[in-house]
């Protein structure tokens, strides 16, 4: 029987041995390596792979995260897994997620013939019919993807008919989501997303997943009975954190009812357009970079769509955000800030500056809208606070 076996480990001495021993004793299968899960995940997205010898360690990713991902999309893989720490909890783990054996290092010729063998007989006698219906829907996935990302830029889709696909979805919405660094482990960032995505669609809504473009995934969701969007955004959300390293943006499409009206859509969301838009970062928190963009350019004309942009957030949500996070409306947190810097100038007894220029200083070009708001604050007149500062200091 011709198989496809998918050697992965960061050695090269191991991977390159191991292709040479089933080359030499299964001279009519396929041998494929990778020497990392990024180069596993391309291999696995692109060909049917029935067996994998999968080391345990690697950079980036270990080998048991990257199972735990694809076990969903290669349902007829075997997995192996092969590692040279014979930690218990490791095996017990490699076992729950599927693991047909767990083999510690180094591997010898006469067990990996073995092994393969038994596969290739274990296949050989399975009903056929299973296998060509799991080729059969594996190329399925990517016409369905070829097709429908087609639709999504625009693009004739040509004598194909999706009618069917969209009676299914009589109401829906997108949600886009984006790479920002296009330069870091672009196939791993996009195969966790694409992971998370589809797992918590299949969990909590109705729905698919496809790619729009190398740093782009597009999700098609049909809100259920006792679900929200929000919730289903949230959740995502609390994955992506956890699982990527690199920043990302999320956009959600309003509500719609026809495949026809999803190009437009997009350019809005491409646009910036859309009622929900946020990144997220492990390491960045837009809120606080919000806050010191603020404090160092609280002079200038800040309005909440123009600091809402800067951090990639919707005005909507980054005010609801802003609160939450400071405990102070926008508007209020920019006001306190220019008074607190106005109060400073005031008090300054050797300060000759004159309230009109204080009052640009600060950000108001109007004298007399800086001097109500001043009074609503503190229930003085910025002449009366300064006039009643001098005279405490004497």
């Amino acid at each position: 029987m011709l198989m496809n076996i998918l050697v992965v480990d960061d050695e090269k001495v191991i991977r390159e041995g191991m292709k040479r021993t089933i080359r030499q004793s299964f001279p009519h299968m396929n041998t494929y390596t990778a020497g990392s899960v990024q180069e596993a995940i391309t291999i696995l997205r692109s060909c049917h792979i029935h067996v994998v010898f999968l080391d345990i360690l690697m950079p980036g990713m270990t080998g048991l995260e990257l199972m735990e991902k694809m076990r969903k999309s290669n349902l007829n893989t075997k997995w192996i897994v092969i590692s040279a720490h014979s930690d218990f909890t490791f095996a017990q783990q490699a076992l729950r997620l599927g693991a047909i054996d767990y083999i510690l290092k180094p591997i010898g010729k006469s067990k990996l013939n073995e092994i393969i063998a038994a596969i290739e007989y274990e296949l050989s006698n399975e009903e056929p019919r299973a296998s060509d219906t799991s080729m059969l829907d594996f190329n399925l996935k990517y016409l369905r993807e070829a097709v429908f990302q087609r639709l999504a830029h625009g693009l004739d889709i040509g004598r194909f008919d999706i009618s069917k696909l969209e009676e299914s979805f009589p109401h829906f919405l997108l949600m886009l989501i984006r790479l920002k660094d296009k330069e870091k482990d672009v196939t791993i960032n996009h195969f966790i997303i694409e992971n998370v995505l589809t797992e918590i669609i299949e969990e909590q809504a109705k729905g698919f997943v496809v790619s729009f473009d190398p740093f782009s995934l597009l999700g098609v969701v049909s809100i259920q009975d006792g679900q929200s969007m929000r919730g289903i955004e949230l959740k995502v959300r609390q994955h992506l954190d956890r699982y990527l390293k690199v920043a990302y943006q999320v956009q959600v499409s309003d509500m719609l009812n026809q495949f026809k009206s999803i190009p437009f859509e997009i350019s809005k969301l491409q646009k910036g357009e859309s009622h929900v838009a946020f990144i997220l970062n492990k390491n960045e928190d837009q809120i606080d970079i919000a806050v010191q963009y603020i404090k160092n350019n609280f002079r200038e004309n800040l309005s909440l769509e123009k600091v809402a942009s800067i951090v990639y957030l919707s005005p909507i949500y980054f005010s609801q955000l802003f609160k939450l996070k400071t405990g102070t409306g926008y508007k209020d947190y920019v006001i306190q800030l220019r008074l607190e810097q106005a109060k400073q100038l005031l008090a300054n007894s050797q300060s000759k500056i004159s309230i009109t220029e204080i009052a640009e200083y600060v950000g108001y070009q109007d004298i007399r809208h800086f001097t109500q708001v001043f009074r609503k604050k503190y229930q003085l007149t910025p002449s009366q606070f300064r006039t009643r500062n001098q005279e405490e200091t004497v």
